[in-house]
């Protein structure tokens, strides 16, 4: 099959305002094999929801660009248009020139010459970090600049490479956990596995490395640790996670 014969899968993602869109649902999108995606909004002052939640799709998309530009592909296959609902033939237009850009490059993976595997392998820990992207990039998320091209200087490539490469994990060392449960009540994602005079644990793959338990693990026990750079140690088995207490001896 030769590029000008293939037909490229597209996935658009249209909501009811793209200030709904995430990042997840970008890569997902790959993941599930779609060769490019094309986010189609209302224009820029021209909102319904008076949010301009248009805005920060635009500011999503660019960051979205540098982390497909970290699994190896070609960011091209990911496009923002402003089409309003009465623009058909524009609409119609858009989506012929994107399928023309996309037959170009040839199926995903295939077109950058890589391994489908290790491709889809990269997509999906890029996925499993969106929300500590966010946190970590929330400011910048925020920003709402004065022209479309000040957005495309918002992100670099060694910015997200950094960010990818620094990221923490955290884990409770359990010969400090007391198993107090305060970490395990504060986790947003209930990620933290544990009970009374149970050793916690954290579940590395519910883990969004906010850093709240850490924040939680009183001073006094300093269970919780911030890992980068290292694999996160194996938890320790299900019988060793049972925590003996002393008894307090009779006065």
């Amino acid at each position: 099959m030769t590029r000008q014969s293939y037909a490229p899968e597209v996935r658009i993602i249209r909501l009811m305002c793209t200030g709904r869109i995430d990042l997840a649902f970008v890569l997902r999108a790959f993941q599930k094999g779609a060769d490019g995606v094309i986010i189609g909004g209302c224009w820029l002052g021209e909102c319904h929801y008076v949010t301009e939640g248009n805005y920060y799709a635009l500011n999503m998309m660019h960051l979205a660009k540098r982390l497909l530009e970290h699994t190896g592909m070609d960011s091209k296959r990911l496009r923002l248009e402003w089409i309003s609902a009465s623009e058909g033939v524009r609409f119609a237009e858009v989506m012929n020139d994107f399928a023309g850009q996309l037959r170009e490059l040839g199926p995903l993976g295939e077109g950058e010459g890589l391994d489908q595997e290790e491709l889809q392998t990269k997509l999906e820990d890029t996925r499993k970090l969106i929300p500590y992207i966010k946190i970590q990039k929330k400011d910048k998320l925020a920003l709402r600049l004065d022209s479309e091209e000040e957005y495309d200087e918002l992100y670099t490539k060694d910015e997200v490479e950094r960010l990818l490469s620094e990221v923490v994990s955290y884990w409770v060392d359990p010969e400090k956990c007391q198993a107090c449960m305060i970490c395990a009540r504060k986790c947003p994602v209930e990620g933290i596995l544990g009970g009374k005079s149970r050793i916690h644990v954290i579940d590395q793959e519910l883990c969004i490395r906010c850093g709240t338990c850490m924040d939680a693990c009183p001073d006094k026990f300093d269970a919780v640790c911030a890992i980068t750079g290292q694999a996160v140690p194996a938890p320790i088995s299900e019988e060793d996670r049972i925590l003996e207490r002393k008894a307090k001896e009779a006065g």
